[in-house]
């Protein structure tokens, strides 16, 4: 049952109703093994935060930032924040010293959180550059300090500013008066195209995000929720927050790298993940069967092929499989099927959101197939989050992003723009009133930039308006939907689509290295290094002839001609990626300027 408490009390609530029932676990890396904290846990650290936090006079919405990889600490400080009518604003990790410098310079930022050395070293940097920042506070007490300063307190110094709770009256008062309006987050957008802006998050958006949810969505506080997604990103923090309020158990998951060791150890029974990860885990079972025996590659392709039959041709239409299928399937749920999900950590599965781009329909048909219960969803920062998605007591077609949510409304505008109104759309982007009222129409619709259309009361993506690419002969090309649809294949990691202004789509591809390798070895094709690799014309043609079986259903003009391998993946380092790891177009052209010519030279 959902916990309708603000987010001020709502911890605290959940520790009257819970006790000692787990609420946290995070691995404790030294010891080697998972720790749990209780609901009565949480809620005393809270109210030791929102003690802390007065105590280093905090004022009624003031902005907070919070610097750091997922820790319990992070929820620590939102909701100890929220108890104070404070203002949290997470950073990505991963941020750089130039996107935090702004970021503090913009929201005006006195404290700031961070987890380990990387984010500490930035943000002292920061702060000596910038005399409004007055303390760090570091949540990893292995950061070592510069001996110069003479200002950071480590995270249990600051919690023990609030033992004996000595504002707890003015905490209490503070928590009593928050307004739905008041201000919970701002959110920096990733910045695909140009400056980060401050994305405006109220009470009132949350609350009504999380009642959207309600009977949309099968979660309990039965279940496990593995948190992998960064917090600063709105769909890890709004499906986090949604779970606790649904009480469920959060295991945060502290390194990203780690995420698959994690689902072998938590068996969580729900995680919010992008397409990218469900894409990885295609490949790697594609590549499973393909080093199978022949007895095993027939079983495990034929118990996909019944899983597709069975969940995506009649359960997902609303239809009753026949009684052989649903038999032979049931065979297959307890034997192969059960043994896939068993090595992926999953067999306690109950659902699994997943969103932040399109889902390429191969990918959406196998994880179906595979009995996992993966809900393809649509929401940006501006929604709080959801927009739509799937829902399993009515019929699921394969490419859509589900249906739109209870107090979310949605119209096709010019261009096939997706526009938005409802009471979990921003207000707009902190102190940027011209780009707010740039994002808004007359009649108060929100312009997303994404062009869609519904069909049977679902809702289908097309592209980004505004990455739409017209080549020199006056074609329309969606560089987005070749890109989804060509990085399934197993030698392809990454992919990035050229076509505007140019005679022809040609690409820039970041192959998995080591499948390419491992074919180039049993091909016999010797290289001395990856750059090498990438600029044999056998591996070149090998890989384009890949791409032509993948791009026979679109039209000529659509299909990639000239393709060019890179010997080292695109990175957030040299600015190509956002910190949600989207590309960054203009970047990676600019980068890749002389590569990407050299394929329209003739």
């Amino acid at each position: 049952m959902l916990n309708e408490t603000p987010l001020s009390q709502v911890i605290h609530s959940q520790a009257e109703r819970y006790g000692d029932r787990t609420a946290l676990m995070y691995k404790d890396y030294e010891k080697g093994c998972w720790e749990e904290i209780s609901w009565n846990g949480f809620s005393h650290r809270v109210r030791l935060a929102s003690n802390a936090l007065l105590s280093l006079g905090v004022g009624v919405q003031e902005n907070v930032a919070v610097f750091s990889q997922n820790k319990p600490e992070c929820l620590f400080v939102d909701f100890g924040a929220y108890g104070i009518r404070a203002v949290t604003i997470p950073f990505y990790a991963t941020s750089s010293e130039t996107q935090v410098k702004y970021m503090v310079s913009d929201a005006s930022i006195r404290y700031i959180f961070v987890g380990e050395q990387y984010q500490y070293d930035i943000a002292l940097r920061v702060m000596q550059l910038d005399p409004h920042v007055r303390k760090l506070i570091i949540f990893d007490s292995t950061v070592k300090k510069n001996p110069q300063d003479k200002t950071s307190i480590y995270f249990d110094e600051f919690l023990a500013l609030g033992e004996g709770f000595p504002y707890q009256d003015e905490v209490e008062k503070r928590s009593s008066e928050l307004q739905p309006e008041d201000l919970a987050n701002i959110l920096y957008t990733s910045g695909t195209t140009g400056l980060s802006k401050g994305v405006m998050q109220t009470h009132r958006q949350y609350a009504f995000a999380f009642k959207g949810h309600v009977g949309a969505i099968p979660l309990s506080d039965q279940d496990v929720i593995l948190n992998f997604l960064p917090f600063t990103h709105i769909f890890e923090r709004a499906w986090s927050y949604l779970c606790i309020c649904f009480g469920a158990t959060l295991a945060v998951n502290l390194k990203p790298q780690d995420v698959l060791q994690s689902m072998l150890e938590v068996h969580p029974t729900c995680m919010s993940a992008v397409p990218r990860f469900w894409e990885k885990v295609y490949a790697g079972v594609q590549e499973k069967i393909n080093s199978s025996s022949s007895v095993q590659r027939h079983l495990m392709l034929d118990a996909l092929r019944v899983g597709k039959e069975y969940n995506v041709n009649y359960r997902m239409r609303g239809l009753v499989p026949p009684l052989a299928l649903k038999m032979k399937y049931k065979f297959y749920e307890k034997t192969v099927i059960a043994l896939l999900l068993k090595n992926l950590g999953l067999e306690r599965q109950n659902f699994f959101p997943t969103a932040g781009a399109a889902v390429p329909v191969e990918v959406e048909e196998f994880v179906h197939a595979a009995g996992i219960g993966m809900i393809v969803g649509y929401g940006l920062t501006e929604s709080t989050a959801t927009v739509s998605c799937d829902r399993w007591n009515k019929t699921i077609s394969l490419g859509s992003v589900g249906r739109v949510l209870p107090g979310v409304e949605v119209k096709i505008g010019e261009n096939s723009e997706i526009l938005l109104k409802g009471e979990t759309i921003t207000q707009g982007y902190y102190r940027k009133a011209e780009v707010t009222a740039n994002a808004f129409d007359a009649e108060g619709w929100f312009h997303t930039g994404d062009a869609g259309y519904l069909k049977d009361g679902e809702l289908y993506l097309t592209d980004r308006i505004k990455d739409l690419f017209k080549t020199s002969n006056g074609k329309y090309i969606a560089p987005q939907m070749i890109e989804t649809k060509l990085v399934v294949d197993r030698y392809i990691d990454q992919i990035v689509i050229i076509a505007d202004q140019r005679k022809f789509v040609s690409a820039l591809i970041i192959p998995d290295y080591a499948v390419l390798e491992d074919w180039a070895k049993k091909h016999h094709i010797e290289f001395g290094s990856r750059a090498e690799l990438c600029k044999n014309p056998e591996i070149v043609q090998f890989v384009m002839e890949r791409i032509e079986t993948l791009q026979q259903e679109f039209a000529h003009y659509e299909q990639v001609k000239r393709v060019t391998l890179l010997p080292e993946p695109f990175s957030m380092e040299k600015g190509e990626l956002t910190n949600t790891l989207k590309i960054k177009r203009p970047v990676i052209y600019k980068n890749y300027a002389a590569e990407i010519d050299a394929m329209y030279a003739e």
